[in-house]
């Protein structure tokens, strides 16, 4: 079974050198790992001597799971070094500026040989993989050379291959984690149902992450001048298929969004997406942020926003949030809106996410398959005490459940 997995590996490292020669995403990837093994010298050298801590992220979405607990050891631990490792440009690009590590690189293709040299050279005291990384040539090497390894707020589910009747080399390899730190009773089961005891659940740390930002937003004064009194709904990291249901809903007569007004944060910002968006939303007066000094806001009714960064702190301008990728391989994230108290909606693909489906059982989310149930929940929401409700319920939900990374921290043996 190793020998296959390793051999998948490398065909999948094959198969995007090949992809990088038409694919922009997949030379980032790439390029992002040539020479690393020179760079990762020439950054460490001579500091042989420092505590350095490894957290390793698949992308964007698990640096926010790990950030609370990497800036929690940076403040109360000085004494240690953070270094930060991405398998996705879309991380890494992103983040590779982020002011709370130390150390930001890809992560080496997993071969064997890669984990020993990449251990070797750091030589962390502690490593934290979040959520479902799990690369299992950098898992042996960890464990062989005895460093205590974390998985921070991970989750399971009975598809995955651990659980399977041909599953027993997978399972053995989860014996290389010291602990693990879930995020619900389920992922507990599951992993006691594979003779795995060093299990805690402790919650999802992106509570402490989202509710941190609520706490912490600046004013956004072109927002201010956008909104004035209006109700204001955002769209946040929509895809094409969000973006036309909204579309062809506002662009519908049956449906009134009177002294309303719309901010859409697309996922993607290349050049064309942006135009497709101002073409498809052409019957209102559209602007892009970028150029929203130049014009004046106060009769504008759609804003685009065609910058990365943004978009957890305009949600505090929100009314009601509709969230995108419910219409593709599932959404993203809705706690950055829930923390403020806006009602969210979002597409039918949304089982995978627990928070969507207690948020959706609580009242304070809805889901939408088609334009004839997206005019029912405004409807239901155009209903002020509705709105009021489903706005405390989001609000609560997400300090109820904040705490996963003092949790965490307890169980850490940090000196």
């Amino acid at each position: 079974m190793r020998f296959l997995y390793n051999l998948t590996v490398f065909l999948y490292s094959v198969a995007l050198h090949v992809a990088a020669l038409f694919n922009s995403k997949a030379k980032l990837w790439v390029d992002g790992r040539k020479n690393i093994f020179d760079r990762l010298k020439s950054k460490l050298q001579n500091r042989v001597q420092e505590n350095i801590v490894w957290f390793h992220c698949a992308s964007l979405g698990e640096f926010e799971q790990g950030r609370p607990l990497i800036e929690k050891i940076k403040s109360q631990h000085p004494e240690y070094k953070i270094l930060l490792t991405f398998f996705s440009p879309s991380g890494f690009e992103i983040r590779k500026n982020y002011a709370g590590a130390d150390y930001i690189f890809y992560l080496p293709i997993d071969s064997p040989k890669n984990a020993k040299k990449f251990v070797d050279i750091v030589n962390p005291k502690l490593v934290f993989f979040v959520k479902y990384e799990f690369w299992f040539n950098y898992l042996n090497e960890v464990n062989r050379k005895n460093i205590p390894l974390y998985l921070v707020s991970g989750i399971f589910r009975k598809e995955q291959h651990f659980f399977k009747w041909y599953g027993g080399w997978f399972k053995e390899q989860l014996h290389c984690f010291k602990a693990f730190f879930l995020q619900d009773q389920s992922s507990f089961e599951l992993l006691k149902s594979i003779g795995l005891e060093n299990c805690h659940i402790t919650g999802d740390t992106r509570f402490d992450r989202v509710f941190e930002i609520s706490q912490n937003t600046k004013p956004i004064p072109l927002i201010e001048q956008f909104k004035q009194s209006s109700t204001l709904v955002i769209v946040g990291s929509s895809w094409p298929l969000d973006e036309q249901l909204i579309a062809d809903f506002l662009e519908n007569p049956a449906h009134h969004f009177l002294n309303s007004k719309l901010i859409i944060v697309p996922h993607e910002i290349g050049e064309d997406h942006i135009q497709s968006v101002i073409k498809r939303f052409s019957f209102y007066t559209c602007v892009r942020f970028s150029q929203a000094h130049a014009v004046d806001l106060v009769d504008a009714q759609v804003l685009i926003i065609d910058n990365i960064g943004m978009l957890s702190s305009i949600y505090k301008y929100g009314t009601a949030a509709y969230i995108g990728g419910g219409f593709g391989k599932g959404i993203h994230n809705i706690l950055e809106a829930a923390t403020f108290g806006l009602p969210v909606i979002f597409g039918p693909n949304y089982q995978k996410f627990s928070e969507a489906n207690e948020l959706i059982h609580l009242g304070g989310a809805f889901s939408v398959k088609d334009e004839r149930e997206l005019a029912k929940i405004v409807h239901l929401l155009n209903n002020k005490d509705v709105l009021q409700t489903a706005t405390h319920i989001a609000k609560q939900y997400v300090i109820s459940r904040i705490g996963a990374t003092d949790k965490i921290l307890s169980y850490i043996p940090l000196k």
